[in-house]
């Protein structure tokens, strides 16, 4: 999923644009409405009145990128258990439209292009040309603020979390939709270096935590036949340009970002030369994957299981827990673990680490050409509810979890997926919680979902 990045060092918090944008909410301020203002643009009390005699909601079209994890075994969300129990639940027939893979922002700007929206849009609003404001101002997406007694769970929310409202909002205080919310900390940190430990173990060498021993790491892997086929066919890094594990490294990020309240942007300070020239070296020594430029999840995918890869960057659940799953019957030895972010110095507290906002920045907002924005509304506020935060994060009853104890338990329709699906794609197939949308992702969820001691102790670096 696209995520939205908070990075933090020793004396503020360093963001990324996307991060900075995820919590102040605006990259432009809409002149035509005072700050704070609780009146949306074009939304007046006569309109919502009006809005809340229109007829229960029963169709929706909704657009949303399908994941690259669940593209590879479903045409639609619509397939998703959870999604099918929500409509069961609520008599409401959803209609997914879905960008084609790796065509997400030129299909959205292609759609915000034309008179006809989706009834919701699912979303980074603030990559809108000029902003979250601007596409309200320009009457593309409907803000919150005037349906808010129509959504009780949400402003429910809200009020015990008053932070999580100013997240979700433009600097104007106008609320940009319906956010995903992760209630625990421990589900915003899921991002980091990884690095094989078998092939560590082989060579007798330490994870790595400086550059220079992450240099020395990676010529052991190129020259030591760490993989055992007798071939030089090893990749000992696999990382996209500016990739924050390694540029933080030298003090700057390859985004904009905020040191000692003073903006910055990475790319112009003297650390990303430094970097650049680290990169370079490690290509030219055969170090760094010469696709690294273009390297798309499949290809990812078929190096990593076709044991060539020694270190990369990964999530938790999608990708250690999915590597490990995916070799664990014909490779039992694969081990993938995490490592610290590296520093340059030895013993140096790394100026980067990750950690995502508990209100990301990827919203479903209603669009201007919703014609029951009141149902819409309503709807979208059920799955904020009790039983729609289990639906959404646990599926079907009885089918994808059990109550034991009042808690609600995975079956092995998830956690032993009688398909063979790694489990992050098990989840990706019954449940939304592991993936993304307009709910409170759930902290049980968590719990079952990251089990691994290698995920956990990753998690904890």
């Amino acid at each position: 999923m696209s995520m939205y990045k908070k990075k933090m060092n020793r004396f503020a918090t360093v963001v990324t644009i996307a991060g900075l944008v995820a919590t102040t909410m605006s990259a432009c301020t809409d002149k035509d409405t005072s700050t704070g203002s609780t009146e949306s643009p074009g939304s007046t009390s006569e309109s919502k009145e009006a809005a809340n005699q229109t007829p229960p909601l029963t169709k929706l079209s909704y657009w949303v990128e399908l994941f690259p994890d669940a593209a590879a075994i479903m045409k639609s969300y619509g397939e998703v258990t959870a999604w099918k129990e929500i409509e069961a639940k609520t008599g409401v027939q959803i209609e997914f439209q879905h960008p084609a893979q790796g065509q997400l922002g030129e299909q959205f700007n292609l759609m915000v292009a034309s008179n006809k929206l989706p009834d919701v849009v699912d979303y980074g609003w603030n990559s809108y040309p000029g902003g979250a404001q601007k596409a309200i101002r320009d009457k593309k997406i409907v803000p919150l603020n005037d349906y808010l007694d129509d959504a009780p769970n949400l402003k429910a929310l809200f009020d015990a979390h008053p932070e999580w409202r100013k997240m979700a909002s433009t600097d104007d205080g106008n609320i940009i939709g319906f956010p995903f919310i992760r209630e625990d900390v421990t589900q915003q940190v899921f991002l980091g270096p990884a690095i094989r430990k078998d092939w560590l173990d082989k060579l007798q060498l330490s994870s790595p935590t400086t550059i220079d021993e992450w240099h020395t790491v990676l010529k052991a892997f190129k020259e030591q036949d760490p993989n055992g086929n007798g071939k030089a066919d090893e990749i000992p890094i696999n990382i996209p340009a500016g990739e924050l594990a390694f540029a933080g490294a030298f003090g700057t990020p390859n985004d904009y970002y905020q040191d000692n309240n003073t903006v910055k942007y990475g790319p112009i300070e003297p650390g990303f030369k430094n970097y650049l020239t680290t990169m370079n070296q490690w290509y030219e020594e055969g170090l760094l994957d010469k696709d690294f430029a273009t390297t798309d999840g499949k290809m990812k995918d078929a190096k990593m299981t076709g044991n060539q890869v020694g270190a990369t960057v990964l999530f938790l659940n999608g990708g250690i827990g999915k590597y490990m799953d995916l070799m664990a019957q014909t490779q039992p030895e694969f081990k993938i673990v995490g490592t610290t972010y590296p520093t340059l110095n030895a013993g140096e507290k790394p100026v980067f680490g990750y950690i995502d906002n508990p209100v990301t920045g990827i919203f479903t907002a209603i669009t201007g050409s919703n014609k029951n924005v009141a149902g819409t509304v309503k709807f979208l506020d059920y799955l904020y509810s009790d039983e729609g935060k289990l639906t959404m994060n646990f599926g079907k009853e009885g089918e994808t979890y059990t109550l034991v104890d009042g808690q609600p338990k995975y079956t092995d329709a998830v956690l032993k997926n009688p398909d063979g699906l790694p489990i992050s794609q098990a989840f990706r197939k019954h449940i939304m919680g592991a993936t993304s949308g307009p709910f409170v992702q759930d902290v049980r969820l968590t719990a079952q979902y990251t089990t691994k001691p290698e995920q956990q102790e990753a998690m904890k670096l």
